[in-house]
């Protein structure tokens, strides 16, 4: 592939398993440049349909968890086919040789799962997926394309005992809390590896985790966005209640010496994945520019505190409003300071460790700079 993602073990599998064979009819498939959907019907548009299947996006398959059937997006994406560069580059972090058993994590359309079994056989893969429907329809795609790994349906975020213990536990939905059950369920050297994220924001990193003794640790390999595990989605937040309980004239109003290009927030940028790491139970949210004036809000996820930060193009100042029990806004800040100091670290250079204690992140190395993060 044109991304040098691709390395020559993974060539066969790849050539052997057709992307478009795990596809619905009715696809969205999604704009990375937009951030937004668009429906194609491959008995209306064949010609669109297939030169969506062939291309490096993603492409949502279910809305609303099936509740909204279209044509146009619904209001939540809960499944879909991943880009085809970001599966061939966490098959190549999953690192798998013959005889490897490998847990996959939300099956999704089942071309992960084909790829897996074309690889190693299908009695080394297990695939569970907590949607029946779903589940379902991958089963039958993946039979009818030769491919027999065991397909589950349950709670992926308890693993799935029945075959454990895997070499490999790989995920391809979105996680806050890794649960203990994949480090139990892995054995001693094995590998996990999820997309990993706080509360913050949509951004998550892949975290690749090394088991050993009930404890596993690694680093974060790259900034992705995954949908979130059911369980995990989080608490919707509505800001109509955050400013009714703290209206904002009657905030507290203060001045920020930060310009919009020295606080980074569009998608795949270290910024957002790093506060979220330093600033628990905190969601940001990015609205659009006006008239040259972007504000960035923060809201607690732990009472109804909240911050706004105002910027305008062409100004070094930014207006900043503050409300509640938490100084939001100054938490950030705070962050954003202990992040520059650090020579403006990405997300690479972080790891994460889980153990029955808790979670903890660190800077470079886990001896060196780590801190908890709350349960």
């Amino acid at each position: 592939m044109a991304s040098g993602a691709l390395s020559s073990d993974w060539m066969p599998s790849f050539s052997a398993v057709d992307r478009a064979a795990f596809l619905p009819d009715v696809i969205w498939p999604y704009d990375m440049a937009t951030r937004s959907s668009v429906h194609v019907d491959k008995r209306a548009d064949p010609d669109a349909w297939y030169a969506a299947a062939d291309s490096d996006i993603p492409i949502v398959t279910q809305w609303d968890d099936g509740a909204h059937l279209g044509p146009g997006p619904g209001k939540l994406s809960t499944s879909s086919s991943s880009m085809p560069s970001t599966v061939y580059s966490l098959l190549q972090d999953l690192d798998v040789a013959a005889g490897m058993r490998v847990l996959d994590v939300g099956t999704g359309t089942g071309e992960t799962a084909a790829l897996l079994s074309h690889r190693l056989g299908p009695r080394h893969v297990t695939t569970v997926e907590v949607d029946g429907a779903v589940s379902a329809t991958a089963r039958d795609r993946l039979h009818k394309q030769g491919f027999h790994p065991r397909v589950v349906v349950g709670d992926g975020f308890e693993g799935y005992s029945g075959t454990a213990p895997y070499d490999r536990v790989l995920a391809t939905v979105g996680i806050r809390r890794l649960p203990m059950e994949w480090i139990r369920q892995t054995r001693r050297g094995g590998v996990i590896l999820a997309p990993w994220g706080t509360s913050y924001g949509n951004a998550d990193a892949m975290v690749r985790l090394e088991v050993a003794g009930g404890t596993a640790t690694g680093p974060f390999t790259r900034l992705v966005e995954f949908m979130k595990l059911r369980a995990q989605r989080g608490p919707a937040v509505r800001p109509a209640d955050y400013l009714s309980a703290g209206p904002l004239q009657n905030a507290d109003r203060s001045t920020a010496v930060l310009a919009e290009d020295e606080f980074p927030t569009g998608p795949f940028t270290d910024l957002p994945f790093v506060l979220g790491l330093r600033v628990p139970r905190c969601r940001q949210a990015v609205a659009d520019k006006r008239d040259g004036a972007r504000p960035v809000w923060f809201y607690s996820l732990l009472d109804t505190s909240w911050a706004c930060v105002m910027f305008r193009d062409g100004r070094r100042h930014a207006s900043v409003w503050q409300s509640g029990p938490r100084r939001l806004w100054d938490e950030v800040r705070e962050a954003h300071d202990w992040w520059r100091e650090r020579g403006c670290p990405g997300v690479t250079r972080f790891g994460l460790t889980v153990d029955a204690s808790g979670r903890h992140v660190w800077l470079d190395d886990p001896a060196n700079e780590s801190w908890p993060l709350p349960s």
